[in-house]
């Protein structure tokens, strides 16, 4: 836990669900945690259970549709704790469940300001500092429909499979700067998002509302599992890992050691072939 002793790491959505865990668990390793969410009701309780738990933070209030909002945060943040080692992009929200013949045209673009556009700010505003300092992480979350189709959920779906292309090709961007850019696929976990997907019942299909179901009465995935992934990725241990999309049940521990192949955990998964056209 040593390691990560005074880094500075920027989390978005870090007042409820998959962030908040995260936030608490770098505190806990005497990270100094930036919380940063537009609820002020949820950052105060993160805060206060991360200040009773002995870590330090930061609380953030900003829209991460608002660039300008996330920009001054993270100026905050480097005025308070120093320059940001680490950005976890953990906001995020689910938007309209249903076909897309049914759903809001506006509420489906919401979820591409908020999972994409709010993920691309964050990234701008700690990018620059990184790129001089020649170090930095940047861990995105992403979820179902980042690798499959997912029916009823279009809009979260096309957002998650675009923040792991956007993810590659900003690892590609920055990788002479000594910068690493990764997806982080942290598994089923009950969220707020879970209830959504039950109280929507047929519109989210029978398939969704029985994992949903099971989700919410085991928890889903453990905290540490995450944790540890977060950690990892957040590590000098992952310096020669970038553009990558890793989830908690894939074997990631190998990596640490191992050289990889081009096509592995990526969102290209197929292998390039030279065909003759006739």
């Amino acid at each position: 836990m040593r390691l990560y002793q005074d880094k500075v790491v920027l989390i978005t959505g870090a007042g409820r669900g998959i962030g908040k865990r995260l936030a608490l668990g770098f505190a806990m390793a005497k990270a100094k945690v930036g919380l940063l969410a537009r609820t002020k009701a949820e950052l105060d309780l993160a805060d206060l259970e991360i200040e009773h738990a002995g870590g330090t933070s930061l609380r953030l209030r900003a829209d991460v549709r608002d660039s300008g909002q996330v920009q001054a945060s993270a100026e905050r943040l480097r005025g308070e704790y120093g320059e940001i080692d680490v950005l976890i992009c953990a906001a995020g929200v689910q938007g309209p469940i249903g076909p897309v013949a049914t759903v809001n045209p506006r509420q489906w673009a919401e979820v591409l300001e908020v999972n994409l556009c709010g993920t691309m700010h964050a990234c701008r505003a700690v990018l620059p500092s990184m790129i001089e300092r020649r170090r930095g992480k940047i861990i995105i979350l992403v979820g179902g429909g980042a690798q499959e189709p997912r029916p009823n959920f279009s809009a979260y779906a096309a957002s998650k499979a675009a923040l792991v292309r956007f993810a590659e090709t900003l690892a590609e961007e920055v990788s002479d700067s000594n910068v690493q850019v990764n997806c982080m696929d942290p598994g089923a976990t009950y969220t707020n998002m879970t209830d959504e997907i039950v109280k929507a019942g047929d519109m989210a299909g029978w398939r969704e509302v029985q994992a949903a179901t099971e989700a919410r009465g085991t928890g889903g995935t453990p905290p540490d599992k995450q944790l540890h992934l977060a950690m990892f990725l957040a590590s000098d241990r992952s310096n020669h890992v970038s553009g990558r999309l890793i989830g908690v049940d894939d074997n990631w521990k190998k990596l640490e050691h191992s050289k990889l192949p081009p096509n592995l955990f990526t969102l290209r998964r197929w292998t390039k072939t030279t065909t003759a056209v006739g």
